[in-house]
């Protein structure tokens, strides 16, 4: 047995290491409950916490946490010991069930968008059997859901789990519809490929705006950018190298599959794609990755950027998700098989993630809605906002067929021929790839590749589950209710690509004709979060959610809320850097620059004879920019004190996306050619040259 097969999972309290530790009978009802998803008893509970103890004290472990997913796209923990006093002057070292299943945070400092007022601090951790325990730092890790005195989620995991069951009920009524008797669950598989920047820690920390916003919030543009392409896929640099085996090796220990790496499109930009998993354990996963990616950074003197856009001009870094479907018996339902004309489980399964990304766009779009993200999509660089769908040549080339109640042919596989005797043939695949495309078909799964970066995976998968569940409640409906089931099926299948067929375009969706086209087809285009996020709270949109169980009203209203608010928030955190920013090094910059130039001048005008061309050109460049500086500043400075007036988070979070962000905007305008005149030695803050070629 090599290292990473000796090491992989060894500090996860995973399957191996519960059938080794528990008893049998204790192993088999714990597995049940993982499995069906059934409630736990506290006896079990008290076995299984007994166990994890004594395993986790083994490998080191002095603490436990209940390790939660609150609503700000990061993780929480609070830490307790295992001793517990012996009233001799020693300790035990004690675990219960009841710690296991259930501890109690303070709740009133997370976001609640208005569920809990600031004095009703009460919260509850809810032991999650489905993922596994593991150790990190020192600590056994709980995967925990998170919900308030009264009941109402206040995380991440709790809706992501709901929808996983509302998907897997409807799914179920299809698959009995099928024959399939012996699978009792459904579950949504997850692949989230990861993309991030590693830079320089000491260039980080002479820039206050990666410090606070994650981004650079002026620099101008490098002499070299992505243009010669030369850095996608190519040979890793030795530090990145070994941030990046370091990191494989701690993921590889909590049982993360890390399987591909390697550098992307942008100077300093890298990704990082896990094996498929169920959903909610992937986002566990996804969640531990990017902290331990930042803090395997820091022990190699980088920082691991993971915001959407931390460089104007240069491409921005998304999560793209791949999305399926799989019984518990491991069939994956978004398979087609060899004949996927005749495959009319594949195509109900098909048509039914059509039907809901065609009449839930909205929702899509909002669960990648942010500050961050705004600077991605639409760009050229990532898919617009339009939520489409890309299917590829052959599977639209089958849904027209049946849509036109012809014949379809399939085709043969052709042998891919590349012309040199020496390299290989192999079978083509029957449609190219589209990189454009926010939803796309890759074979077997669905790649959503409209999330950003920082993101939680959590949020897109819940909408992805309850939309397409909903498709799928239709369908069982209607078809549990035929007596002519074939004929049925063929209608159902048939009258649903008809409605839905619009989604579908297969072709470059950062083209301008195709904003012209999919506003024709009535497809929403909702470039801003601000713009989008209202969509949420529309009755149709509430009754999805509260129909499948996955969202109260008042949850919904209260994300909605908390959307807003944190938009606002980080416009303001932005616009109050930048403004500190300039005061305190572009603003003195400008100042010594001119000085120096005009004591030059005067020199060289009292010589006489020197030609002073060069100095005057540059003093009346530099003087006319440092007017408009002071004024764009001012300017920024005065929409900060107006926004702070406005009263509800819609209005608000408006404010600071049309009228404070438009004012940094071209406050940045002007620093940025400030940066390209003034000398190196006097500009205060490394440029983007200095930060994105700073590892070697």
């Amino acid at each position: 047995m090599n290292d990473v097969q000796g090491t992989y999972g060894s500090l996860v309290f995973n399957d191996a290491v519960m059938q080794a530790r528990l008893s049998k009978d204790v192993y088999k009802t714990l597995k049940k409950t993982m499995a069906k998803g059934l409630h736990l008893e506290l006896d079990v509970a008290n076995h299984v916490a007994n166990a994890m103890k004594n395993w986790a004290l083994e490998k080191g472990a002095t603490h436990f946490t209940h390790w939660f997913q609150p609503m700000t796209s990061i993780t929480a923990e609070k830490h307790d010991s295992f001793i517990s006093p012996t009233g001799d002057g020693k300790i035990l070292m004690e675990f219960s069930g009841k710690e296991l299943v259930k501890g109690e945070p303070d709740a009133s400092s997370f976001p609640s968008g208005g569920l809990r007022a600031t004095f009703e601090a009460r919260g509850y951790t809810a032991w999650d059997p489905t993922s596994y325990a593991f150790i990190k730092d020192s600590v056994l890790c709980i995967p925990t859901a998170f919900c308030s005195y009264s009941g109402e989620a206040l995380d991440m995991k709790t809706p992501l789990l709901r929808s996983m069951d509302a998907l897997s009920r409807q799914a179920v009524r299809i698959l009995r519809l099928f024959g399939t008797v012996n699978d009792e669950r459904v579950v949504t598989t997850v692949g989230a490929e990861q993309e991030y920047f590693l830079i320089d820690k000491k260039e980080y920390m002479k820039r206050l705006d990666l410090i606070c916003c994650g981004r650079t919030l002026f620099g101008a543009r490098p002499p070299k950018g992505q243009e010669l392409e030369d850095h996608y896929f190519g040979a890793l640099k030795p530090r990145v190298a070994a941030f990046m085996k370091d990191l494989n090796e701690e993921l590889w220990k909590l049982g993360v599959p890390a399987k591909t790496q390697h550098n992307e499109v942008a100077p300093a930009q890298h990704e990082i794609a896990p094996v498929f998993e169920t959903t909610n354990i992937a986002t566990d996963h996804n969640q531990l990755a990017m902290e331990i990616m930042k803090s395997i950074a820091n022990r190699h003197d980088l920082t691991c950027l993971l915001h959407e856009k931390p460089f104007a001009g240069i491409n921005g870094s998304g999560k793209h998700i791949n999305w399926s479907m799989a019984t518990e018996s491991g069939i994956n339902l978004l398979e087609p098989g060899d004949t996927p004309y005749e495959n009319a489980q594949f195509l109900l399964f098909l048509i039914a993630v059509i039907k809901a990304v065609d009449e839930y766009q909205e929702l899509l779009r909002i669960s990648v809605a942010g500050a961050g993200n705004d600077h991605r999509l639409g760009a050229n660089e990532a898919p617009p906002a339009i939520v489409s769908m890309f299917l590829g040549e052959e599977l639209t080339a089958i849904l027209e067929a049946i849509d036109a109640e012809s014949e379809y042919h399939s085709r043969e596989k052709i042998q891919m021929e590349i012309g040199a005797t020496v390299l290989p043939h192999f079978p083509k695949d029957t449609t190219d790839r589209n990189r454009t495309s926010p939803f796309a078909f890759t074979g077997n799964k669905f790649e959503f590749r409209m999330a950003g970066s920082t993101a939680s995976v959590a949020g897109p998968n819940i909408v992805l589950n309850t939309i397409v569940a909903e498709s799928l409640r239709i369908f069982a409906d209607k078809l549990e209710a035929s007596t002519d089931f074939k004929k049925d099926l063929e209608e159902l299948i048939k009258s649903t690509i008809r409605k839905h067929k619009r989604i579908i375009f297969n072709g470059n969706n950062y083209s301008e004709e195709w904003v012209t086209e999919a506003e024709k087809r009535g497809l929403r285009n909702k470039v801003s979060s601000v713009d989008a996020l209202p969509a949420f709270i529309l009755p149709k949109n509430i009754a999805v959610f509260e129909k499948h169980k996955v969202y109260s009203a008042s949850e919904i209203h209260s994300r909605y809320d908390i959307m807003l608010e944190s938009y606002s928030k980080t416009i303001l955190i932005e616009a109050l850097t930048m403004i500190d920013m300039v005061k305190k090094g572009v603003v003195p910059a400008c100042i010594r620059y001119q000085n120096d130039i005009s004591e030059l001048l005067g020199r060289k005008k009292k010589l006489g004879d020197f030609p002073t061309q060069m100095e005057e050109s540059m003093l009346t460049k530099i003087s006319r920019l440092s007017l408009a500086l002071h004024r764009s500043l001012e300017e920024t400075e005065d929409s900060i004190l107006t926004a702070k007036t406005n009263g509800d988070h819609l209005a608000a979070a408006r404010f600071y996306r049309e009228i404070v962000f438009n004012k940094m905007s071209g406050l940045r305008q002007v620093v940025d050619e400030l940066e390209t005149l003034i000398g190196s030695e006097y500009w205060t803050y490394p440029t983007y040259s200095d930060l994105l070629y700073s590892v070697n």
